[in-house]
């Protein structure tokens, strides 16, 4: 996993472009009206979805496994704590935070990693604090290519694999960890707008 993000992001730069996703705004919208001060960003690339945290007064921290993504970061002026590594080596710290986004990166993830990936969020969650993940459904237009791996889990080109949520699944592995809400979300390709866009599912949890 690590070869693959670092090779796809020296080849690929702001592969993305520098506009935040959709869920980021949402997410950004939530914390603000639950006052959400301190967050965590597990996968945040080279922080095209912090920034609209940070423009918000919102104190971000990044977890990234692509060393090249995290220098991309800084040569776009996100001054703030990224640690470098795999989100299956969490926690970095012992710090716990109001808030937690994780934008499509569960579903990278196998059986597992997943269910510690869920767990280690949960457990750096102050009490009362939030978890948002956006991942991908089976109503994606990828959902089936590739080879199977398992059930609704592809590889879905050479070193990409990927599990496909539906609420069901969402249920299952968000289940004891205080599921609030599942909502659907079409993301755009902002920077590629004759890509079809994604087909996501918005999970949201809170620790009580």
């Amino acid at each position: 996993m690590t070869e693959f993000w670092e090779s796809s992001f020296i080849e690929n730069q702001m592969m993305w472009g520098f506009e935040p996703s959709d869920s980021a705004i949402l997410t950004k919208d939530f914390f603000l009206e639950k006052k959400v001060k301190e967050i965590l960003l597990p996968g945040i690339g080279y922080g095209r979805n912090a920034k609209v945290f940070i423009d918000n007064g919102i104190t971000v921290t990044g977890i990234e496994i692509s060393n090249t993504a995290i220098e991309l970061a800084r040569q776009n002026g996100l001054d703030i704590n990224i640690f470098h590594g795999s989100v299956n080596d969490m926690p970095f710290d012992n710090k716990l935070y109001d808030g937690i986004f994780s934008y499509a990166l569960i579903h990278l993830l196998n059986n597992h990693e997943r269910a510690k990936f869920i767990s280690d969020c949960f457990n750096q969650l102050k009490s009362g604090g939030y978890m948002i993940f956006t991942t991908i459904s089976k109503e994606a237009p990828m959902f089936g290519k590739g080879k199977q791996l398992g059930k609704d889990y592809f590889e879905i080109m050479e070193g990409v694999k990927m599990f496909f949520y539906d609420f069901d699944s969402i249920k299952q592995e968000f289940g004891n960890y205080g599921l609030i809400e599942i909502s659907e979300i079409v993301e755009p390709h902002k920077n590629m707008e004759k890509k079809p866009p994604f087909k996501f599912l918005m999970v949201k949890c809170q620790k009580e």
